[in-house]
């Protein structure tokens, strides 16, 4: 075990190789702490607590990415009287209220730690599935499989990452990987159980055997997951009420609203778009798979080089390169073996976001807001979150059924956050090739 200190000196090198240090922008730009808390670097509650994390990513967030899926087969079945972009609705919802509810829960993590947080949210998630699949209306669907979904999810995913944030600082972008790399792995897992279960059993008991899994997973996260608390500090509660004033913050909020806007599309449409191109029906749902399976790669490698190349100089590109790919890779992807190919590459890129938005907020946070500010952020892009699916939705209706619009503006929207995230990053340190 190490006891590593983070946020009071960044020594960095300056392009003609001599050592210069500088003072940290970890740290709040208007009020610095007295004693930097240390982090327990390599501990055993450390690595359980990485372990209980995945867990929990992997039944909640991953049966999320699985949406596609459901989107699908709703279609075909249950809502088939409904437009594609009404029913987007029901995951757009979901993304909502697991983004909105970051703000509360995150709280309630500085506060109380994150074992009763998740205890209630694994009753509220396996609750939502059950009420799922015994659902026969629109409005069923929107309550059990958006709003109560979302809640759960979130309850299980902000207690999680901001635990493993808080034992590690010089590693911290790959644990938070690894940790995210679960929710890609549950993207592969859950379209192909799902279409199968569907298949043998029907969808009611599907979505009931589904829930039964998920139930167990979240049990061993919550017995895995542990917080690390540092002696608490006069004046450290006081930083959360400048969150707004710090200028890194607001940019990469900004940022990540415009890429929520539209990196979630391909994940809800892939397998519409699939049918759309007559691929058979049962490849259209592996294309899912292939997406999350990229994202498991996307997840860990790019936040392991981030630890050591910069965080903030990989979450820029990972988001302009997902929106590159939109517009010029699944724009002209017309058969099978193409749209594995962008599947694959978009899983990795926007997998990669994903995972390094989490250390990015962290690193300019105190280690007592670490759970408040990762929580804010999302409930901020919560907005742009609902939003997304359902301007897809109208822009491939208004375009009768052609994709060209909604995957014009899902890449759009994605590289125009990139940017502000480079000013993010440039607001750190302006250096362009600075380490940040």
């Amino acid at each position: 075990m190490s006891w590593q200190h983070c946020g009071t000196e960044d020594f960095r090198h300056s392009l003609d190789g001599r050592a210069t240090t500088t003072q940290s922008h970890l740290a709040s730009s208007t009020y610095h702490l007295n004693r930097t808390p240390q982090f327990p670097e390599g501990t055993t509650k450390g690595y359980l607590t990485i372990f209980g994390a995945f867990m929990a990513l992997l039944c909640t967030f991953g049966q999320m990415n699985a949406f596609g899926t459901y989107q699908a087969w709703y279609a075909e079945h249950q809502l088939s009287n409904l437009e594609p972009s009404t029913i987007a609705w029901i995951g757009s919802l979901q993304l909502w209220v697991f983004f909105l509810s970051g703000g509360p829960v995150g709280k309630l993590f500085d506060e109380y730690g994150p074992r009763w947080i998740m205890v209630a949210g694994t009753i509220i998630y396996v609750f939502s599935i059950v009420m799922t699949s015994i659902s026969t209306q629109y409005y069923q669907y929107i309550l059990a499989h958006g709003i109560l979904f979302g809640l759960g999810v979130g309850m299980m995913f902000y207690p999680s990452m901001s635990s493993v944030s808080t034992y590690f600082c010089k590693y911290r972008a790959t644990a938070l990987g690894v940790v995210a790399s679960g929710s890609s792995f549950g993207g592969v897992m859950y379209p192909i159980m799902l279409t199968r279960l569907f298949e043998l059993v029907g969808f009611g008991w599907g979505v009931r055997i589904s829930g039964l899994l998920s139930g167990v997973c979240c049990c061993i996260a919550i017995a895995a997951v542990t917080r690390y608390a540092p002696p608490k500090q006069r004046g450290a509660a006081s930083k959360l009420s400048e969150t707004f004033r710090d200028s890194r913050f607001v940019l990469l909020a900004a940022g990540s609203c415009f890429v929520a806007l539209g990196l979630f599309i391909p994940f809800f449409f892939i397998v519409d778009y699939a049918h759309d191109l007559k691929i058979p029906a049962q490849m259209d749902f592996i294309i899912l798979a292939v997406m999350n399976s990229g994202g498991i790669a996307g997840r860990i490698a790019p936040a392991y080089l981030s630890d050591s190349l910069g965080r903030f100089n990989l979450l820029a590109p990972a988001a302009c390169v997902s929106g590159l790919l939109c517009v010029f890779f699944w724009l002209f992807s017309r058969s099978l073996v193409p749209l594995m190919l962008f599947a694959a590459a978009y899983g990795f890129s926007s997998g990669a976001f994903v995972s390094l938005m989490t250390p990015c907020v962290a690193q300019i946070s105190d280690i007592r807001q670490i759970g408040s500010r990762i929580g804010i952020l999302y409930s901020v892009i919560s907005f742009p979150s609902l939003f997304g699916g359902p301007i897809a939705g109208e822009l491939l209706v208004v375009g009768k059924g052609d994709y060209t619009g909604m995957i014009i503006f899902a890449g759009l929207t994605v590289i125009a956050g990139s940017l502000l995230i480079v000013a993010a990053k440039l607001k750190i340190d302006s250096r362009l090739f600075a380490r940040v």
